[in-house]
């Protein structure tokens, strides 16, 4: 999934760095401050949802993308700990550049 959303937003000319687990995410965010964070909410270290409330406490003005399989349930928790938006996998590129674009503008 990252290397999809990797190129799909390279090939927009949008600068993109990831992390795969939750630790890596709290080191990075500790270093840099990125304009947005796609989330997934299944991570080999824990759930996505569960940190985004750190992310908004750290970062209050970085903007969040939770993407998931899980149901309606799922997106309504998200949004509620922080999330900016929901994408419900799968997703299509537009949705993803929409998401985004609505995001840094």
């Amino acid at each position: 999934m990252c290397l999809l959303i990797n190129i799909l937003l390279t090939g927009k000319g949008m600068e993109l760095d990831h992390v795969k687990t939750l630790t890596r995410a709290e080191e990075y965010l500790g270093q840099t401050e990125p304009s947005v964070v796609i989330l997934d909410n299944k991570l080999p270290d824990g759930l996505g949802m569960d940190f985004i409330p750190h992310i908004k406490k750290v970062h209050p003005a970085l903007k969040v993308i939770m993407i998931s399989g899980f149901d309606k349930a799922a997106a309504d928790v998200a949004l509620e700990n922080g999330a900016d938006t929901y994408l419900v996998k799968p997703f299509s590129k537009e949705q993803l550049f929409d998401a985004v674009e609505q995001l840094v503008n």
